[in-house]
């Protein structure tokens, strides 16, 4: 590969029973089986047979709880931890990341999960770090309103560096667990972290032992300013939404050079857009199945949709007219990077409120590709090899069968050209991400003194 990159980093994105919002409809979809934990093994064992990177699961905390969306919009899900635990136990290899909100949970009980399903795993796990975004969550946590935005990231700041520390309160050779002399630790290598400071005090150490990976990787799914200074300071993999290779490109280049602001190395932070791909033998093949995705989204519901991610109501503007007015970006409290992204969308195409709900219905504002096998390459690997990805969140328009193309059709081809991996090579998920395992801050402070 001409630009020296290693092999693209795949992450099999699992949302309900397809991300398409439409999916549940499909003829194809296990709508029935959206609470199914056996259609769940089915897709981990199937992304684990194409060698993806990792399992990604998105989560929020609330219903959209307008009639229209929850008279036809898929609104349930399992919690990504307790599903992922199960998957765990019938996958070897894959990584397994969950969406955890640091706006309303507590550092302690978030190291404690992830450490777990990072044993449990034997070093797969990964922490999609979230500010969260959605009004609604707050009432939902003993608040009325969200905390605002540039105040959620200053905690989600404090509150990876709680959990990163109490990660690091066992050291790696801690555990002696020595029958005869009756030592379980080394209490030397055993540090209380003594955390105070604005949003928290968390004395620890931790009652789990140091996860197999050091610290479980982090994820960043924001590219606001905040979200990429967090992520250059913080993640192991930034997930983002792009609509063009320049925009990519410009974005790729900014948190490269971010990271390295921090003293870190751009390859210590993977960056992995959000891709929504439509496969089919024949390119006729592929418009078809994108044609009767989009047929099946009833017009009240890409609305809907729409509104919810704008954080503004729709429903009473024409919805064959264009966007009302809308508050700046800097006005609104809400997702900053993806907001902007939608009325840039619409402003360079002059879409519509139809228009902009329907080309939003299948990836919420992440990348649409569709065509043969070759031409889903073709797409993937212009991105990969001119600076704009290190690899891609693969966003399947329903479960099982867009997984399935996927794997069978696409994997294949990106094989053929070298660009991706034939098998697993290393067992936890930093091995596959080609990630260092950190070093543990406790130790560092020993050595320094």
């Amino acid at each position: 590969m001409s630009n020296g990159k290693s092999h693209m980093k795949l992450g099999a994105f699992i949302m309900s029973v397809g991300h398409h919002v439409a999916a549940w409809r499909h003829p194809e979809a296990g709508a029935t089986d959206i609470l199914n934990i056996d259609f769940y093994k089915n897709i981990a064992q199937t992304a684990e047979r194409g060698k993806f990177d990792m399992l990604f699961l998105a989560d929020v905390l609330s219903v959209q709880d307008d009639d229209v969306s929850l008279k036809y919009k898929a609104s349930i899900c399992f919690e990504p931890l307790t599903l992922l635990s199960a998957l765990s136990t019938v996958t070897k290899h894959i990584g397994l990341a969950a969406t955890i909100s640091t706006s309303y949970n507590e550092p302690f009980h978030i190291a404690r999960k992830v450490a777990s399903l990072d044993h449990i795993s034997r070093g797969r796990a990964a922490w999609n770090v979230v500010t969260s975004n959605l009004e609604s969550e707050a009432l939902n946590f003993n608040r009325k309103n969200h905390l605002e935005h540039a105040v959620r990231y200053e905690r989600a700041r404090e509150f990876l560096e709680v959990v990163k520390g109490l990660w690091d309160s066992w050291e790696k050779d801690a555990l002696i667990i020595d029958k005869k002399s009756g030592v379980f630790a080394d209490e030397k290598k055993v540090h209380t972290l003594n955390h105070q400071k604005r949003f928290f005090s968390v004395k620890g150490p931790l009652n789990i032992s140091n996860p197999p990976q050091g610290h479980p990787v982090i994820i960043q799914a924001g590219s606001s300013e905040a979200g990429k200074q967090l992520a250059a300071e913080t993640a192991d993999v930034i997930f983002t939404a792009w609509q063009t290779l320049k925009e990519a490109q410009a974005f790729y280049k900014e948190v490269k050079s971010l990271v390295e602001d921090y003293g870190r190395s751009p390859e210590d932070l993977k960056i992995m857009p959000g891709v929504l791909p439509i496969i089919g033998k024949t390119e006729q093949e592929a418009k078809e199945k994108e044609q009767l995705l989009q047929e099946l989204v009833l017009p009240e519901l890409g609305v809907s949709l729409l509104s919810g991610l704008l954080g503004i109501d729709l429903s009473p503007y024409p919805i064959d007219g264009p966007l009302p007015d809308l508050p700046n970006v800097d006005e609104i409290n809400g997702g900053k990077s993806r907001y902007q992204l939608l009325l840039d969308l619409a402003k360079r195409e002059k879409l519509t409120i139809r228009q902009l709900s329907l080309r939003i219905a299948g990836a919420r504002g992440h990348r649409t590709i569709k065509g043969t096998a070759e031409q889903i390459a073709d797409q993937l690997e212009e991105w990969f090899i001119n600076d704009a990805a290190d690899g891609f969140n693969i966003m399947a328009p329903y479960f099982p069968g867009g997984l399935e193309d996927f794997v069978d059709l696409v994997i294949p081809e990106l094989q053929r050209r070298g660009l991706f991996r034939t098998e697993y090579t290393g067992k936890t998920l930093r091995d596959h991400l080609g990630l260092k395992r950190p070093g543990n801050q406790f130790t560092k402070a020993l050595e320094k003194a």
